[in-house]
């Protein structure tokens, strides 16, 4: 079998490739290539990519290319993870909506919808592309903003690709970890959209073992959840995904990130920098090394301004060797390689999943519209994904939900229009800008940041 990952000279790279070696039999994978339009990285990252897996005995074959169709041609599973306008795109981003005093988080509010702005017209290009050249593969698409990229694919007519996000069975591998269970015999149900989403029950062997684990503080204190404390956390009743601090705390989710002297895209893009720097020459054992150490720090201090301990904040903000992520347990298989491996291995191979996917709600959720994206718990095999039913959900996500969702359908039409007008519908409509003036000033600052970029507008 061959898998491509488009957006291979990514930093993320080596940890999927890592996480392709936990596959490599059951898949019976053979090549993994490497794509990426950016000679300079790529040739940084293939090499790790490949000591990686000749120090694992070389199960398959790690081959990098800067042309698209050789990449994909004859492949089984593509997953897309770029990011145009690089770290640079993603620091304006977030400084033109500090500026105007709002959340400038890189796929949530403004920042997601001036990334999906530059994301979208590219990978439309190689959906296009795949669909020729291996039309029986599966896309799994981890490009953010994940759920208005895989709603602006599926409604451009390419429907055999998935949304997927980490973040959505987190509440699972969490669970599993607090009870000591294995992932699998933790059967979660999530219903949401991408990075508003909310875990309900969590059955091992037909019992909801949720409620207890939510009456515990320490199980609390001992995941994301303590960002919203014991309190909220209980008056809601579900694991909350940690996305969701943006809207329930977003005066201070604000506040706290103009507080810091850098922004998370600035404080990645000193780490890119002074990683690419370092790994120049350096045989790849070494460079392994290096990466590892860039990796746990990037890794820890990932949403450290979401604590509401004021000395765990300034230790993750600032992390050692010791410093823990937020999410151990996902590290260890894999993030979001491990949720599109799993479901490539599930479709291709006929191994029965239960997973965490964005894909068509068709009736999985009461209220929204069958061809809306949602993530949602799905079953899938050789025959498919399928969603789970959930039916209704409590009144408060809902109404989050459609407010949400009526600002990605507004996104994907003027995205894929370039229709100036509907984008400050949309963005108007997104409840953390909320007023048309305001949207209109976002995104002509984001038109003119990103013009190389995104073009004309009509």
């Amino acid at each position: 079998m061959k898998l491509a990952l488009i957006g291979g000279g990514s930093v993320r790279a080596p940890e999927f490739v890592r996480g392709a070696l936990a596959f490599a039999r059951d898949l019976d994978l053979q090549e993994l290539w490497l794509m990426d339009v950016d000679a300079a990285r790529l040739e940084r990252m293939a090499p790790l990519c490949a000591e990686i897996a000749r120090e694992a005995g070389a199960p398959f074959r790690v081959l990098h290319t800067r042309n698209l169709d050789e990449a994909l041609r004859d492949a089984a599973i593509i997953v897309t993870t770029i990011r145009v306008g690089v770290e640079r795109g993603r620091v304006l981003d977030e400084r033109i909506a500090l500026r105007r005093g709002v959340l400038g988080q890189e796929t949530t509010g403004p920042g997601g919808f001036a990334m999906a702005m530059r994301n979208v017209p590219e990978l439309l290009k190689v959906a296009a592309r795949a669909e020729v050249l291996a039309p029986r593969a599966w896309t799994f698409n981890f490009t953010n903003p994940a759920g208005l990229v895989a709603e602006a694919l599926h409604r451009a007519g390419f429907g055999r690709v998935v949304g997927i996000c980490d973040s959505a069975n987190i509440a699972q591998h969490e669970i599993a970890r607090w009870l000591g269970q294995p992932v699998d015999s933790v059967k979660t149900e999530v219903f949401g959209l991408n990075h508003l989403s909310w875990t309900r029950r969590a059955l091992i062997e037909g019992r909801d073992v949720l409620p207890r684990l939510l009456a515990d503080d320490a199980f609390i204190d001992d995941t994301h959840l303590r960002f919203f404390g014991p309190e909220l956390v209980r008056r809601i009743g579900m694991f909350l995904n940690e996305y969701l601090f943006y809207y329930y705390f977003r005066d201070v989710a604000v506040e706290r990130i103009q507080a810091e002297e850098l922004t998370r895209g600035e404080e990645i893009e000193v780490l890119n920098r002074d990683l690419f720097a370092a790994l120049a020459g350096k045989p790849p054992a070494e460079a392994l090394r290096l990466y590892d150490a860039y990796n746990h720090r990037r890794s820890a201090s990932y949403m450290a301004y979401a604590e509401t301990d004021e000395a765990l904040r300034e230790a993750r903000l600032h992390p050692s060797e010791t410093t823990e992520s937020v999410h151990r347990q996902q590290e260890n298989v894999g993030g979001y390689a491990g949720v599109a491996l799993r479901a490539g291995l599930a479709l291709t191979q006929d191994r029965p999943l239960r997973i965490g996917l964005n894909v068509p709600n068709g009736t999985a959720i009461d209220g929204m519209d069958p061809d809306d994206i949602v993530e949602v718990t799905c079953e899938v095999d050789g025959r498919g994904i399928r969603p789970i039913r959930i039916g209704a959900v409590p009144e408060g996500p809902y109404l989050l939900m459609r407010t949400i969702k009526q600002y990605e359908r507004l996104g994907v039409e003027a995205i894929l229009a370039r229709d100036r007008a509907l984008a400050v519908d949309a963005l108007a409509a997104h409840p953390l800008v909320g007023s048309v003036a305001l949207a209109r000033a976002l995104f002509d600052d984001y038109l003119e940041a990103h013009r190389d970029s995104v073009g004309e507008w009509a």
